[in-house]
């Protein structure tokens, strides 16, 4: 399906929020359903269908792949600040803008792991925490974001199973109820140790602490 475009060398314009299919299928889709009342949908992707971008919620498929719900108020709290923080990044790369939408929005890989670490970040949260989220979302560099998603989603990725257990409990706790990080990085190991220390008391007998004290010691340089 994308093959012409990647042999031709030819770079199509990209879709929604960087998204380029013949760079990478995998992505994300943001779905913003109609009406002010329905959750919106963060799904990612391993493989791109241009004809049905996302797929009902709880089928099992291996290439879409569920992994948060965010009651709409909840979105509406989080969606201008990402916006913005999305659109500076891609404008250095030359790349255009994207907005949001009703229906499904596509963002590009790394972008779409940073977004669903925030909407981990605040799918229980007390609403008046949001911002607090927010601060430190921001104040979080693009690979620590990419880290803290990934420990996530390995171990508590799950759309529902996953929710306000483990590693999305650590990451709430850590973004919503501890002092805005401000850029300082032994704030950012702090916050990794809050991360490590929430972690634990819920996680089973596997042992993340050789992980977390690597990526702790990587933030704190």
């Amino acid at each position: 399906m994308n093959a012409p475009l990647a042999a031709s060398g030819q770079r199509s314009k990209p879709q929604g929020f960087g998204f380029r299919p013949e760079e990478s299928e995998h992505h994300f889709v943001v779905t913003i359903p109609g009406g002010s009342r329905k959750d919106v949908l963060f799904a990612e992707h391993l493989r791109f269908n241009p004809e049905r971008a996302s797929v009902p919620l709880g089928v099992g498929t291996d290439d879409a792949r569920y992994r948060a719900t965010l009651a709409r108020d909840k979105w509406d709290a989080i969606a201008d600040d990402v916006r913005v923080e999305f659109n500076r990044r891609l404008r250095k790369q030359g790349l255009p803008s994207g907005r949001w939408k009703r229906g499904d929005n596509l963002v590009t890989r790394l972008l779409g792991k940073e977004l669903t670490l925030l909407a981990w970040a605040v799918e229980d949260a007390d609403p008046a925490l949001i911002p607090a989220a927010i601060k430190n979302w921001l104040g979080l560099a693009p690979e620590e974001r990419w880290w803290l998603f990934t420990m996530t989603n390995a171990a508590t990725g799950h759309v529902l199973r996953g929710r306000n257990k483990g590693w999305r409990k650590a990451v709430r706790f850590a973004l919503t109820e501890n002092p805005v990080i401000d850029g300082d990085s032994n704030r950012h190991a702090d916050l990794f140790r809050l991360v490590a220390s929430e972690e634990s008391e819920e996680a089973t007998p596997r042992d993340d602490s050789r992980s977390l004290r690597m990526a702790t010691s990587r933030v704190g340089r």
